[in-house]
């Protein structure tokens, strides 16, 4: 199963208020102590809805400066660990760093250092894992008992989540399903397919508009693969994929993105594969800021695998 392709990566959210300078300058001086209430309010600004890291038009910049915020926000977690924005944005935020600036780094370098590229796809599953653990700590906040319950019977525990734990549940299965998918070597791993299933099917039912369709997009791929599922599962992912374009105006790429991976590669429809990413390549980064480093990620997979049709492709329609 491969997971995260289809993601759009809307979330990169952090403040700009330029006081922050100052906490960090107290983090990084040993003996310094932060008062709780100081922490949780840094907690409370960076697990905001700013926009300064989503509408950057240079993702290696957000690649070199995402780190920092994140072990920032660890460091906050150490001094208050039941913050539940604080857990929120960690999980969110290492699940799309894992996946565009780790994942897909490693598939991009493996037709050339397949070593270094099983390296940095390692290293993906443990950023997805650390990202599930916070989103998991965020629920036990919400529900006290959630996680041994989610280990004892999952489709009995995802019943306790409510509305407002759409955001955690999405993310705590979105890392959980990519973990795997990255993992594909760890039985016990695999084995926790179903918890992050349950998970994800409980968000589609309390919300199945959250994020603009985040939801339906993940689904774009995962029903190819969905184990015990009825019916075809091409139609199941069209259902998900129109879903998801109505859902974010077709100013996404993602979906675009997904769809030609998940479902016209294995059909092997090079003329709807050719045609949904080129539709990708088609959407104006700038024409919804607050989804422009998403799309930027998401355009620069569509052009690689666009590059690699003759790879991907067993036979591929004549050039006219």
């Amino acid at each position: 199963m491969r997971f995260l392709e289809n993601q759009q990566l809307c979330l990169w959210a952090w403040p700009r208020r330029s006081w922050l300078v100052l906490l960090l300058v107290g983090l990084v001086v040993p003996g310094c102590s932060i008062n709780r209430l100081a922490v949780n309010k840094v907690g409370d600004a960076l697990a905001g809805s700013g926009t300064t890291f989503a509408s950057d038009d240079d993702p290696e910049l957000i690649k070199a400066a995402t780190p920092f915020s994140l072990k920032l926000m660890e460091s906050l977690l150490e001094e208050s660990p039941r913050h539940a924005g604080l857990l929120f944005a960690a999980a969110s935020g290492f699940t799309q760093y894992s996946y565009a600036f780790v994942q897909q780094d490693a598939d991009e370098l493996e037709a050339t250092n397949c070593a270094a590229a099983q390296a940095l796809r390692l290293r993906a599953g443990k950023l997805y894992l650390r990202a599930r653990n916070y989103a998991l700590r965020g629920l036990e906040v919400a529900h006290p008992g959630f996680t041994n319950a989610l280990q004892t019977n999952a489709a009995a525990a995802v019943k306790l989540l409510k509305t407002k734990d759409v955001p955690l549940a999405y993310w705590c299965a979105a890392s959980w399903c990519a973990a795997i998918s990255a993992s594909k070597d760890n039985p016990d791993l695999i084995g926790d397919q179903p918890k992050a299933e349950a998970l994800m099917d409980r968000a589609l039912a309390l919300n199945e508009s959250f994020d603009h369709g985040a939801i339906h997009a993940f689904y774009i791929t995962y029903e190819m693969s969905r184990a015990g599922a009825t019916g075809d599962p091409v139609a199941r992912s069209r259902q998900h994929f129109d879903r998801a374009v109505a859902l974010s105006d077709g100013l996404l790429a993602g979906p675009l993105v997904s769809w030609a991976e998940a479902v016209s590669l294995q059909k092997q429809d090079y003329a709807d594969f050719k045609a949904k990413l080129e539709q990708a390549l088609a959407i104006n980064p700038d024409a919804k800021p607050a989804w422009r480093l998403a799309n930027l990620v998401m355009q620069r997979r569509a052009n690689w695998l666009l590059s690699r049709s003759d790879e991907l492709f067993l036979t591929k329609p004549a050039q006219p």
